[in-house]
């Protein structure tokens, strides 16, 4: 009997789902859009309920595409998009509003608030993280104090908090099982990633009931099962990544010192740091890798708020390209004037952590036209990533020379992974398989149902399509880098 795994991938933008058979071989697969919810300035927003039908929609579709059944289906694994904070009735299934996206600054005031009283380090200190908007903690405190009786009722236990992860798993058992993972545990600003525990201290300094919080459990582990209704019939869920961490084991990157980093809507750059974890002195965050076995590996992140997103202001904001694949061939066609898009739509992200700036761009001239946007969109992503890699080569004294594995729907661009190597100095794999996050959910549930084998085995799978070496000269690469540092301190003023 042939045994395949169910992957699903749900994003910023979008749900995935893949089936893939016990040789890592997609055989079918699905994707759908959703909407995008902006109620204020800084505010981004997701219908849970439209989330769970283009969960369940994808899901049903990569079976049918597979020629597969759901008798087919050994075991789920999920990841998603990281952060992104839901609150329900635990009696009715019911949102009591629509889910708050990691995008979202509308808690920046409470978050500079708490720096400004002096709680950044002891924060930091037990998650890892940094006092920001940007994860889920503070906007569990806000949607508490904005819902009406939403406190009251969370302080009775009748409410129930979830990432993602854990608000598909409540729906897809039929509310039996209220659980999580480490590493979406490890980005809510509230979870201790040295004990492994939801922290008190944190808990009262956010003012979050411990009763809403969801069982942390390894990636690899009995999640429960969906109720026969969903699927068709009751099928184990066995692996659960945030989406980062997924695309890690994705990529392989289980020793020390590998580096992998995924451009979609943003960037985000992980450094396999091992079994300790390593303090940012650069304003990078310290997480963890994955959990197996009860075992934590660490990690150092680097995360970038706009990247993807970027193409796609071009198209949808500026009109300049129809499809995002056509950035790439745009910039190849510009000239070589030093342009600096900043795109701090929604604030810098690592290694600045100032969500008050805005985007700007620089060196403009009447020569500049499409070509050129397009060429200095693409070419930010490549001086952003170079500010994480940077950063993270002076926070670990075992730097590493190690390729950086890249991933997402903007490595498609041959363009832009060469001008990558090039900003970066480095070699650039793209590898074989380039769904690596659905892929690390699909190995975390196939690990742990007995269909794939340990991480070394798995390891010696992975493949590159094509290796990108820098070819720029260094006079140039220095020139360009020294631009871009100029810009991005003229945007922070």
């Amino acid at each position: 009997m042939i045994e395949y795994i169910l992957a699903i991938d749900q994003g910023t933008t979008s749900s995935r789902a893949l089936v893939l058979d016990a040789s890592y071989v997609v055989k079918g697969s699905a994707q759908q859009e959703f909407t995008q919810h902006y109620p204020a300035s800084g505010w981004v927003e997701h219908d849970p309920e439209e989330i769970w039908n283009s969960v369940v929609e994808t899901s049903k579709g990569a079976i049918a595409n597979a020629g597969l059944t759901a008798a087919d289906i050994v075991a789920i694994g999920i990841t998603n998009q990281r952060e992104t904070t839901l609150i329900w009735d635990r009696d009715t299934g019911k949102p009591v509003m629509n889910a708050i996206v990691w995008q979202d600054r509308r808690t920046a005031e409470t978050t500079q608030k708490l720096k400004d009283a002096g709680y950044e380090a002891a924060v930091t200190d037990k998650t890892g993280l940094l006092l920001d908007p940007y994860f889920s903690a503070s906007k569990i405190a806000w949607i508490l104090d904005n819902v009406s009786g939403a406190r009251k009722k969370a302080e009775k236990g009748k409410l129930a908090f979830g990432t993602v992860d854990s608000y598909l798993i409540w729906r897809m058992t039929g509310g039996k099982r209220h659980v999580t993972d480490a590493t979406n545990a490890s980005r809510t600003l509230i979870y201790d990633i040295h004990n492994g525990d939801w922290s008190d201290e944190l808990l009262d300094l956010f003012r979050v009931p411990r009763a809403m919080l969801p069982d942390v459990l390894d990636c690899a582990s009995d999640f429960g099962e969906t109720t026969p209704d969903v699927f068709g019939r009751a099928i184990p869920i066995t692996g659960v990544a945030g989406d980062q961490q997924a695309a890690t084991i994705g990529q392989a990157c289980f020793e020390p010192g590998m580096l992998k980093s995924t451009y979609g809507t943003g960037c985000f750059a992980v450094l396999n740091t091992g079994k300790e974890p390593v303090k940012s002195e650069n304003r990078l965050l310290t997480t963890i890798a994955y959990r197996l076995g009860g075992e934590v590996t660490y990690a150092l992140e680097g995360s970038i708020f706009v990247a993807g997103a970027a193409v796609q202001w071009l198209r949808d904001g500026l009109g300049v390209i129809e499809r995002a694949e056509q950035s790439g061939e745009l910039a190849a066609k510009s000239n070589e004037d030093d342009i600096y898009l900043v795109p701090a739509f929604v604030g810098l992200g690592a290694p600045y952590w100032d969500p008050d700036c805005r985007g700007a761009i620089y060196g403009l001239t009447r020569a500049t036209g499409p070509a050129e946007l397009a060429r200095a969109a693409l070419e930010s992503v490549c001086y952003q990533t170079l500010d994480l890699v940077d950063a993270m080569h002076a926070d670990w004294s075992s730097k590493s020379d190690t390729v950086l594995r890249v991933d997402g729907g903007m490595v498609a661009s041959s363009w832009m992974l060469q001008r990558l190597a090039d900003i970066l100095a480095a070699p650039i794999d793209r590898p074989r398989m380039l769904e690596t996050t659905a892929l690390g959910a699909a190995y975390l549930a196939g690990m742990h149902a007995g269909v794939y084998g340990p991480p070394p085995a798995f390891a010696a799978e992975w493949a590159s399509e094509k290796r990108f070496v820098p070819g720029m000269d260094s006079e140039t690469r220095t020139r360009k880098i020294e631009g871009w540092r100029t810009a991005v301190r003229r945007t922070l003023l």
